[in-house]
């Protein structure tokens, strides 16, 4: 979990499970890191098998292609409460992580007058408080996560008018 909660390495595998294998050239291309520095994060991600080369996808021996290991990166936090170092690198890695929903959120705001109106009407963005028993906790996240998967298994890349949508949703105990 510490290897991940880089941002950069963070992004670059979120960029490897959003736009499939690419090369440490592509990746330096869509991100703006150095090359360099990319190739380093990589070999990270890939000594934590997070990404896998995709030797097949190489049109010479010199050339390196990597993929993501896995769609997504899940764990239970309360597998983590009882070991304090593995609680902060999940503690890190979810900073990390926000931080990234924050930069993207961030990005979109400030793109949206340049958008169609029709994506426009549909963006969102709400919360809500509810009284949750710990067991209702457990019940709304799976709901939302098989919702979740439900509309991501419905937008095929390259369905005709689909565009990219992030889907951001939280789901804790809040201070008293």
């Amino acid at each position: 979990m510490r290897a991940l909660a880089h941002p950069t390495r963070l992004r670059l595998l979120g960029e490897l499970r959003l736009r499939g294998p690419q090369t440490v050239g592509m990746l330096s291309e869509r991100t703006g890191e150095a090359v360099g520095s990319v190739s380093y994060h990589v070999g990270k991600l890939a000594e934590h098998g997070f990404v896998t080369a995709a030797p097949e996808l190489a049109r010479d021996r010199r050339e390196r292609w990597w993929r993501a290991a896995h769609a997504t990166t899940d764990w239970d936090p309360l597998e983590l409460l009882d070991d304090p170092e593995r609680w902060l690198a999940g503690n890190l890695l979810r900073q990390a992580a926000m931080q990234r929903y924050v930069d993207r959120y961030q990005a979109y705001l400030d793109s949206e007058a340049s958008l169609d109106p029709a994506w426009v009407r549909g963006t969102t963005s709400s919360d809500i408080v509810l009284r949750l028993t710990p067991a209702e906790l457990v019940e709304l996240r799976d709901e939302l996560s098989a919702l979740g998967r439900r509309w991501q298994e419905r937008g095929a890349p390259g369905r005709p008018g689909a565009e990219m949508v992030t889907l951001i949703w939280q789901a804790y105990r809040g201070p008293q």
